[in-house]
């Protein structure tokens, strides 16, 4: 097995074509870069969203119980 490149400068060089090849590979690695950012800060979102869900309807339930309640109280001191 023989390798592709004599040095290491050739290798960076691409055969004249390293503009094209090394600009290609840095969009490459940025998109992939920004992707990668934006799921995690959408994923930190959609964490938050199920939270405050979870916490609305928890204060729903717990006015409903309240609600309940008073009815119940108002009704026992009825004669």
């Amino acid at each position: 097995m023989t390798p592709a490149f004599d040095s290491w400068m050739a290798f960076f060089m691409m055969g004249g074509y390293a503009f094209y090849v090394w600009l290609a590979v840095a969009v490459t690695v940025l998109s992939l870069l920004g992707l990668w950012v934006h799921t995690c800060w959408q994923h930190k979102q959609l964490l938050a969203d199920i939270q405050r869900r979870q916490a609305r309807e928890q204060r729903i339930r717990q006015a409903q119980l309240n609600q309940t309640n008073s009815d119940i109280s108002l009704q026992e001191k009825q004669p």
